[in-house]
């Protein structure tokens, strides 16, 4: 088969690759279309440590089902699918317990971190096991459910926050994840919504998905800007979607005595906390770990329009092309949502 191999720090060979090896609880899946996520960009660098070459990254994607393998339930050859980032194993203490994005042998779809390297879906064919995918319905097309594994995260995040009903939250960071999270907020029953971000393209969009106020993150004194927006008090709840210092600190700033800060953005591999400031003023702190167990529902939420996917695809690309797209996706992303690659 061809695939998109990341062979070295900031190379992308598309060259023959041997099939994906096709176990009894596998399926064996033709795809159609992959999304490159800003992580894959960033693996790309050789800078994370989580795309440790040869890898073939890409883990948002979706195609049709060509080979079963023997203990295999619940699909057919043919059937149009998309599947979870996440590989769980049903059997440890977590996933017994229903957390499967916990799981203690969890594996990563298109991820190569030194203790596993798992394969993904920048390739003409991908094996996952068929508890992870979930069968596409006729109105939902393969690129659109390349985007629900993002989808994913954001309604994860929103569903780890204790939002009540007219709650004011601030989103920080409006890509993809931000986006989605947005949409996710609003489908809670959150009030006024503020999103926050430098480009100006990517706010505009977020005002078209539902966000009251929008406002760019270099705005001078950000944080007294929002408090303007939300109350003097701070927002009932934040979301970090960037993941650096500086954007954690505007989260934790704007969010109330009391207030819940939910943390998706995973950039910088250390940042610092004002602890006096979240023990004082008793803040709630969640992490967001892709998500669990979401993946069907959200998969639902787009395919009923209550979710929307379609305006963050910014870009479609062959595989053939895809170390021109990394190499302009690294250096010039611009407004860039998602690009997405149509085999």
């Amino acid at each position: 088969m061809k695939a998109l191999v990341h062979t070295a720090p900031y190379i992308m060979e598309y060259r023959d690759w041997d099939m994906p090896e096709v176990g009894p609880e596998d399926l064996l899946i033709r795809v159609r279309a992959c999304a490159i996520c800003g992580s894959d960009i960033k693996g790309y660098s050789g800078k994370t440590g989580r795309r440790q070459p040869p890898i073939i990254m890409g883990h948002e994607a979706a195609g049709d089902v060509v080979q079963l393998g023997s203990a295999v339930q619940n699909f057919r050859i043919g059937d149009r699918v998309g599947f979870d980032s996440t590989i769980y194993c049903l059997r440890c203490a977590n996933c017994l317990k229903g957390h499967y994005n916990l799981c203690l042998n969890r594996r990563v779809v298109g991820v190569s971190e030194g203790s596993y390297r798992q394969h993904g879906a920048m390739a003409e064919y991908m094996a996952v096991p068929w508890w992870i995918a979930v069968r596409l319905p006729d109105n939902l097309s393969h690129e659109q459910a390349a985007l629900i594994e993002t989808v994913s995260i954001g309604v994860h995040a929103a569903n780890r926050t204790p939002l009540k009903l007219n709650d004011s939250v601030v989103i920080v960071g409006a890509g993809a994840v931000g986006l989605v999270t947005l949409q996710a907020v609003k489908l809670k029953g959150a009030g006024k919504v503020v999103i926050t971000d430098l480009s100006e393209g990517r706010l505009a969009l977020a005002g078209q998905l539902g966000a009251d106020v929008c406002i760019t993150a270099d705005t001078p004194d950000l944080v007294s800007a929002l408090l303007q927006i939300v109350g003097e008090a701070g927002a009932d709840a934040s979301f970090e979607a960037v993941g650096i210092q500086e954007t954690i600190d505007t989260a934790l700033a704007v969010t109330r005595t009391g207030g819940s800060v939910t943390l998706i953005g995973n950039v910088a591999p250390r940042v610092e906390f004002g602890l006096q400031a979240i023990v004082t003023g008793e803040l709630n702190l969640y992490g967001v770990c892709a998500s669990n167990g979401e993946y069907a529902d959200c998969l639902q939420l787009v395919a009923t329009g209550r979710i929307n996917v379609e305006p963050l695809i910014s870009a479609h690309a062959r595989l053939e092309d895809g170390q021109q797209v990394f190499d302009e996706l690294y250096h010039h992303a611009g407004d860039n949502i998602r690009t997405v690659f149509i085999l």
